[in-house]
């Protein structure tokens, strides 16, 4: 059968033999067909062993139990059916002959080549992804329809590559030519981004390749293929979640807020900023630290219920998080007020919470200062009453000792001028405290020879360290003072010009200790009725203040002493603490 179509179509001086071994040798498969095309007259083994039979074997046999669909055979990639029912992909290519015989040529298939059909390539475009190709020996760049339509150039071979670098910003180009050629060098595949000019109009875009390397037999680079994308889009709204990040970040900076993540399902927390290292006192490279670790060891044990309960309700109701509590910084052990708040994130509504997004704040100055507020109201409002009761005992007092109208006006007036005189220098004070030489000084320098409080003769002598007086003893002190001095300015030393006051003071053990001496005076004498300075002194002082008072009316002048105890003072009330 072989030897007739030899005749047919081999060359005169070639012998049968040598075309049948050239036939049976040859490295692709071979199959003289018949004229009709419906029967396999000769196959060569290498065509018997991709089909699975043996040499010989499909001599006779019909084109359509090796070939699927074999009613009219056609050249291209084609299915073949093996001997054991699989299929396999060859390449069919028909040449006629002399004769009207048919051979039949087969080649394998590149797998890669299965894949690029038209189908594919409306896949590619729909994805907005276009092929191209370069040609480094020509420097031309081959175009699809859609990467021409993406870069702005006709399809097919329309540009070079040197006539597209001038459209790329020169430093990326220079990067992507550093880019390209290290992946060409290490023989695997690249990828980059850049902007691009299109060369229809001049629009900037930012497009996306990738490609890698064709060689030769020799391994030499003689092109490259690769895909291209439009990823503007893309750019633009990466770039506008970046700038949305970055204002976020700045506004969380400047309002001190510290932000996070919590992942539900494996309790796992992310710090998104450094705010939220330093409000608990950690270092980045120590890590975050999830709810339980939270809720065990961070959060103070009184705060737990509630914050709990916070979760558990955000939790059910599907709100926001909020919750209050005390925390204790990993670096100095101190104790700090947090506010959080935060909003549980599910897939779909109904679902499982995936995390938990939310922001963290310092609020212990701010808890600080509304329980100083709460305190100084309350402060206010007894310091108030008491001011009142005082004026109301001045006023009762004074009508009481009064001898005529003037002598009332000019004793009420003199005691509520030292109250006010007293309540100023609280007010004026940092921590609403009265120094107590400054009371002293007020009502006795008046009386002094020396035009200077710093430089006070005998006549006046204050003598005693720096104390200053709480606002709950300053004021009935104060009033002593007031009342001592016009005792003094009335009957005692201040009375003539030869008399002298000396006081000193000193604070022993918390208790302020006071001695009032007069000398140099008229001739004293123990009085015989009790007026207001001494009611004063020993109700006042002794019930308001807890004083223990002593007076000695001796003829050489009168001598007073105090004990008072120094209360301890409300660090809230300080504004500076």
């Amino acid at each position: 059968m072989l030897e007739r179509a030899d005749q047919g179509s081999r060359s005169p001086d070639v012998s049968p033999g040598l075309y049948r071994a050239a036939f049976d040798a040859a490295p692709v498969g071979l199959a003289i067909l018949s004229p009709d095309g419906r029967t396999i007259r000769a196959a060569n083994p290498r065509l018997c062993g991709w089909l699975g039979h043996p040499p010989g074997a499909l001599d006779g046999q019909a084109v359509a139990s090796v070939l699927e669909g074999a009613q009219a055979v056609e050249p291209g990639i084609r299915r073949w059916r093996r001997a054991d029912g699989t299929g396999i992909d060859l390449r069919l290519s028909l040449s006629e002959e002399a004769g009207g015989e048919t051979v039949a040529v087969a080649e394998e298939v590149d797998a890669d080549e299965l894949v690029r059909a038209e189908q594919n390539r409306d896949a590619l475009t729909a994805a907005g992804l276009g092929e191209w190709r370069w040609d480094l020996t020509t420097g031309e760049m081959a175009f699809s329809r859609r990467a021409a339509q993406i870069l702005g150039y006709a399809p097919g071979r329309s540009v070079t590559w040197a006539a597209m670098r001038g459209r790329i910003d020169p430093e990326d180009a220079e990067r992507i030519g550093a880019t390209v050629s290290e992946a060409i060098a290490q023989g695997r595949h690249y990828e980059f981004q850049t902007r691009f000019r299109r060369a229809a109009d001049d629009a900037e875009i930012w497009v996306g390749a990738r490609g890698e390397a064709v060689l030769s037999t020799d391994g030499t680079p003689v092109g490259i293929v690769g895909v291209v994308q439009d990823i503007t889009t893309r750019v633009e709204a990466r770039a506008a979640l970046t700038e949305r990040e970055e204002r976020l970040r700045v506004a969380t900076t400047v309002a001190n807020l510290g932000i996070f993540e919590w992942h539900v399902l494996d309790d796992r927390a992310t710090w998104e900023n450094e705010r939220m290292f330093a409000l608990f006192g950690r270092r980045p490279e120590e890590g975050s630290i999830g709810k339980s670790t939270f809720l065990k060891e961070i959060l103070h044990p009184e705060d737990r219920p509630a914050f709990r309960q916070a979760i558990v309700r955000a939790l059910r109701e599907d709100t926001i998080l909020h919750a209050t509590g005390r925390i204790r910084r990993h670096d100095d052990g101190t104790w700090r007020t947090i506010d959080m708040a935060g909003k549980f994130e599910r897939g779909r509504a109904g679902a499982l919470p995936r995390r938990l997004i939310g922001v963290v704040a310092d609020v212990t100055d701010r808890h600080q200062s509304e329980e100083r507020r709460s305190l100084l109201i309350r402060e206010l409002h007894h310091r108030v009453k008491n001011t009142l009761a005082t004026v109301q005992a001045i006023v009762g007092s004074t009508a009481r000792t009064a001898t005529s109208i003037d002598s009332f006006h000019e004793a009420f007036v003199g005691r509520i001028k030292s109250l006010a005189h007293t309540h100023s220098v609280l007010t004026e004070a940092t921590w609403q405290t009265a120094r107590l030489r400054d009371l002293l000084a007020s009502e006795l320098m008046p009386y002094a020879e020396s035009e200077t409080e710093t430089s006070p003769d005998l006549r006046i002598v204050l003598d005693g360290p720096p104390v200053d007086l709480p606002s709950d003893i300053a004021v009935p002190i104060g009033m002593a003072i007031h009342e001592l001095t016009t005792n003094a300015a009335k009957y005692g030393a201040l009375s003539t010009g030869r008399g002298r006051v000396a006081i000193t003071w000193n604070v022993r053990d918390g208790t302020l200790h006071l001695d009032w001496r007069e000398s140099g005076g008229p001739t004293v004498a123990p009085p015989t009725r009790q007026g207001f300075g001494s009611r004063l002194l020993q109700r006042v002082l002794t019930t308001q203040v807890q004083a223990t008072i002593t007076t000695d009316y001796a003829p050489e002048g009168f001598h007073l002493t105090l004990a008072a105890p120094m209360p301890d003072r409300n660090p809230a009330l300080n504004p500076l603490a």
